[in-house]
């Protein structure tokens, strides 16, 4: 279902709740602020504030107020660690009300025991790290007494951080994490095993890191702007019976990339699975 793009961040009536503003609640309050939220109109929760932070709530942000002090609350938004949520959960009731939208992006925790915690209409998303540049994918799944303008808000929210995909079975953010979620890793890798191999090719180390870099990040654009998918990019680079598909025979045969790649995601859903809690 497609969201309304009408609903934007500055347009949301009430106060946002941030439970959790580490690296990927930072973004996503980043990315807020610029959409036109007003710092004023954030709660933000954090024991250990940085210094980013600490700046924001001179600028009006409300910083660790007592719970009963925020009764205008449109959002409560987790990006708390999953593992802490069980301590933090009941601390964080007092925001939330029958009707309260209740955004989660904690691997592994499910909408079940997010409600159970916290109560109100829980939305739940994975992001990954590009969010930190406005270029993040998430995927979110609502639970079933999620209004449709929830839904909006929901979407406005997490759009502020790139591109919101919808889905409606819980169980595909199992797949989704070892994708996206675990997904800028895989990238990373690559970049660097990139460098590495370059080296030992004879670049010397400063150059190879940089063309490692600069490949992968050119890739990435040029894969994101072009209509065509990644096999036809790949097979455009790739002339018959030279140095592409010289490295191409070594990367996609047996025991080659395609089958690390499908048993790596299959380890990832695996390990997601089990950390749902």
């Amino acid at each position: 279902m497609t969201q309304d793009p009408s609903q934007e961040v500055g347009a949301l009536k009430g106060s946002i709740v941030l439970a959790g503003a580490g690296k990927m609640g930072s973004a996503l309050l980043t990315g807020w602020l610029k959409a036109g939220l007003s710092a004023d109109r954030v709660v933000a929760i954090e024991p250990q504030p940085s210094a980013e932070i600490s700046a924001l709530a001179k600028q009006g942000l409300r910083l660790n107020p007592a719970a009963g002090a925020t009764r205008d609350v449109a959002a409560l938004v987790l990006a708390v660690k999953p593992q802490i949520f069980g301590q933090a959960g009941p601390q964080l009731k007092p925001f939330v009300s029958a009707g309260t939208l209740v955004v989660s992006i904690m691997a592994g925790t499910t909408i079940a025991n997010i409600a159970a915690a916290c109560g109100g209409a829980v939305v739940r998303a994975m992001p990954n790290t590009p969010a930190a540049i406005g270029r993040g994918i998430t995927v979110a799944v609502p639970a079933s007494n999620v209004s449709t303008g929830q839904r909006s808000v929901a979407d406005a929210l997490l759009r502020a951080t790139g591109t919101v995909e919808w889905v409606e079975d819980e169980a595909l953010l199992d797949p989704v994490t070892a994708v996206s979620g675990s997904g800028p890793a895989y990238v990373f890798l690559l970049a660097e095993e990139l460098a590495r191999a370059g080296v030992a090719a004879g670049l010397p180390a400063e150059l190879a890191g940089k063309l490692a870099r600069e490949t992968v990040a050119g890739s990435g654009a040029l894969l994101q702007q072009s209509d065509a998918d990644a096999a036809t990019l790949r097979q455009n680079v790739t002339s018959p019976g030279g140095t592409t598909a010289a490295a191409l025979e070594i990367l996609m045969g047996k025991d080659g990339f395609p089958g690390l790649m499908t048993r790596a995601v299959a380890a990832a859903t695996r390990r997601s699975k089990e950390l749902a809690k």
